[in-house]
């Protein structure tokens, strides 16, 4: 267990609440599946009262006492949320004081200075990958668009060429990389090791979004070849700024927790020794919570100071940052519970039982659960969770490696063919000006070639592992 993991209660080692035979609970985890996806593609319910019901009708289903359903559902959303709710929060502070300090600002106008035009698809990858590291997937939208819609307009770019790539950087960030909700979530599922996924995650995100960026930005140029809509480019967050942070120190305040996380896994494979000095100060460094931290309070002195901000300033930024992740929060925590059902009414045994005679490699089997739950939700961090939930018991026996894997897997899997009941489709298609068949072509296949060869490099990782 990493020090991200939570002591899971008593309710997950104890026996199912309910003696319902594999058939009869086969047959809940799809209908209380089903109710989900139908509160929320058809009735448009909010996803947090989705999971919420849909954990509740999953032990009705199943035959569970309400009560011991309601023990599970709120078990395992007290959980989760303890296990990943500060570390969320402490992503949305940096992100917001990187946007606000005029930091993202920074990063774009030094690389776009220094990159002709062959490269720019290169240059809009590497921007969206660095700044997508502590941003959710809709912040980083929201802050990135301006950027590609200007640097478009300016360069004379088909829109897809500098578009695609940028997206491609965000979306693979948002799937596989931690401190992003999804794969924290999975992490702690399963039991994986923070710093190795992230290790093994960043082996994996490199080559995946060069092919679904800079590379299939040429074919989606020529399947869609549209200009940046006038009308989607606003004024830059930093234009009414005196002065704002340097590059460099930029740079280095969002690298900090992935530099700290990444040298504690690597002290773990290396020392791996708990009494010893260096291990026991890596391992206090590199835990989520101090690492997170650490950078949130760097980042007040190198972005806040640097940009100018007074003591209020920061104050209100911090505030600000945190309003729009009450959402995100109880989403995660409602998957997290729905993640308790599944285990407490003996989902785990069922898949194991279920699985044991198929020749599906358990990477692929959570890929596909993944997917599946993808394409019937809309909602990537739905999938991981539930994705998650189901497999977890997969990891029993797995190597410190092989958790990890499977945390990626379930990471690609969620990424699956984004379409029309995903909030992300239609935040693209809009600030993009695509019709619904264009973006379809260029976002849903875009998402689509993440997915798949993030899977395909999870297995021939495997096969080193």
């Amino acid at each position: 267990m990493t020090s991200l993991s939570v002591e899971i209660l008593a309710a997950d080692a104890a026996e199912p609440i309910t003696s319902a035979g594999n058939a009869q609970l086969g047959i809940a985890v799809l209908a209380g599946i089903a109710v989900i996806v139908l509160l929320i593609t058809k009735f448009k319910l909010h996803a947090f009262l989705a999971l919420t019901i849909g954990s509740l009708a999953l032990g009705a289903f199943a035959g569970a006492p309400l009560a011991d359903a309601i023990k599970s559902f709120s078990t395992g959303l007290g959980n989760t949320v303890a296990g990943v709710g500060v570390l969320i929060a402490l992503g949305a502070i940096l992100g917001k004081l990187l946007a606000d300090s005029g930091g993202a600002d920074q990063i774009v106008d030094t690389i776009l200075a220094k990159t002709g035009k062959r490269a720019m698809p290169w240059a809009m990858v590497l921007i969206a990958s660095v700044i997508g590291l502590p941003l959710f997937f809709e912040v980083g939208i929201v802050l990135l668009i301006p950027v590609v819609l200007m640097v478009a307009k300016r360069g004379n770019y088909s829109l897809m060429r500098i578009g695609i790539p940028a997206l491609a950087g965000l979306s693979v960030m948002h799937g596989l990389i931690p401190p992003h909700p999804g794969p924290l979530v999975a992490i702690d599922a399963v039991g994986a090791n923070l710093g190795v996924t992230l290790a093994l995650g960043l082996v994996v995100a490199i080559p995946t979004v060069i092919l679904a960026g800079p590379v299939f930005s040429k074919y989606a140029a020529r399947w869609v070849d549209i200009q940046a809509p006038e009308k989607m480019i606003p004024a830059r967050p930093s234009e009414d700024l005196e002065k704002r942070p340097g590059f460099g120190v930029t740079v280095a305040t969002i690298l900090l927790p992935v530099v700290l996380m990444l040298v504690k896994a690597l002290v773990d494979i290396v020392v791996d020794d708990p009494e010893n000095g260096l291990q026991k100060v890596t391992d206090v460094i590199g835990s989520p919570l101090i690492a997170l931290l650490a950078a949130v309070i760097v980042a007040m002195f190198t972005m806040g100071r640097a940009a100018g901000f007074t003591k209020e300033q920061l104050s209100s930024t911090v505030d600000k940052s945190l309003a729009p992740i009450a959402g995100v929060l109880l989403i995660v925590g409602a998957g997290g519970g729905f993640k308790q059902t599944l285990i407490d009414l003996g989902v785990g045994q069922m898949i194991l039982d279920f699985s044991k005679d198929w020749s599906i490699p358990a990477l692929l089997l959570a890929w596909l659960i993944a997917v599946a739950i993808r394409l019937a939700t809309g909602s990537a961090t739905v999938a991981t969770i539930s994705a998650a939930g189901l497999v977890a018991p997969l990891a029993e026996g797995m190597s410190t490696g092989e958790m990890s894997l499977l945390v990626l897997a379930i990471g690609a899997g969620s990424l699956f063919f984004s379409h029309v009941n995903d909030a992300g489709f239609w935040l693209v298609k809009e600030y993009f000006g695509m019709n619904v068949g264009q973006t379809i072509k260029t976002w849903s296949v875009m998402e689509t070639i993440i997915s798949v060869v993030g899977i395909v490099f999870v297995l021939l990782l495997s096969l080193v592992l």
